[in-house]
């Protein structure tokens, strides 16, 4: 149904306009008189903070409603981890090393944007960061299958683009790291985490907590490479000094292909529905 008040109020894009071809005075060059939505000085300052955090929530989550998103594959993962090809320019060895779960990221985004496009674009969209790495990986998947893709870019003092993977109405960009988290969750059916460095630790700890507090629901929660995330966790020490429950170990699983990680994800749907 056509809401008509829309039409009853000047819009403010023409009031926007209008400011713009004032005469030229003192009085029009004061800040004082600027509109306040059109202010970005106004904007930005500390007190306007809050309307800033409603803001940076609202934006992504028009467009995504307006795109019909309904449900999210999330993938976390390292910006430094590089394509197979280019895995002789890595830093070190490791890096090298772990330039597979590139492909992987890759594979299983291809595998998520299939059934994607199943469901007219709605479910199962590949959400990542944006960046490079595993996120490019992720991005690049999706576009191999012919779908569309989230990248949740964030403002760092380097410069970083968005991947050119990214669909770019769902390229969205962030100064605050918990919004931006937010949005990963929002909408998230499973949650795969690829090996990374501390941004990957922190939103793979951060959506833990939430499920096991219980503010989250639990979902398909896959780490890819057991090896690596032996190496830096000591997961079962946690669970042996208390500071965990051992039935939290349960919250997630790893895996090693992006076949395996499908393959959960389509059992645990099954099961749901049941």
């Amino acid at each position: 149904m056509k809401d008509d008040r829309k039409s009853q109020l000047r819009d403010a894009h023409e009031d926007r306009n209008s400011a713009e071809q004032v005469p030229d005075t003192p009085q029009t060059r004061a800040p004082a008189y600027r509109l306040a939505f059109n202010d970005t000085d106004f904007m930005c300052r500390d007190e306007l903070r809050p309307v800033r955090l409603q803001l940076e929530l609202l934006k992504p989550e028009m467009i995504l409603n307006e795109r019909g998103i309904g449900s999210t594959i999330v993938l976390f993962g390292g910006a430094r981890i590089p394509e197979p090809a280019k895995s002789g320019e890595a830093r070190t060895q490791t890096l090298a090393d772990l330039s597979k779960y590139y492909e992987e990221a890759r594979e299983f985004a291809r595998l998520m944007t299939i059934k994607s496009i199943a469901s007219y674009g709605r479910e199962y969209v590949v959400a990542t960061g944006g960046g490079p790495g595993v996120m490019e990986a992720g991005n690049r998947g999706a576009a191999d299958a012919g779908g569309s893709s989230i990248g949740l870019n964030i403002v760092l003092p380097h410069e970083q683009a968005p991947n050119e993977y990214v669909t770019p109405g769902l390229c969205f960009n962030f100064h605050y790291f918990a919004i931006r988290k937010m949005h990963f969750l929002m909408r998230a059916r499973a949650i795969c985490v690829f090996p990374g460095g501390f941004g990957t630790l922190d939103e793979m700890f951060e959506a833990l907590t939430l499920i096991q507090t219980d503010r989250m629901k639990p979902m398909p929660f896959l780490l890819f490479g057991e090896s690596f995330w032996r190496s830096i966790i000591n997961w079962d020490a946690l669970a042996e000094a208390g500071t965990i429950s051992p039935e939290d170990l349960k919250l997630f699983q790893f895996v090693e292909t992006a076949a395996e990680a499908a393959e959960i994800i389509d059992t645990w749907d099954a099961q749901s529905d049941c």
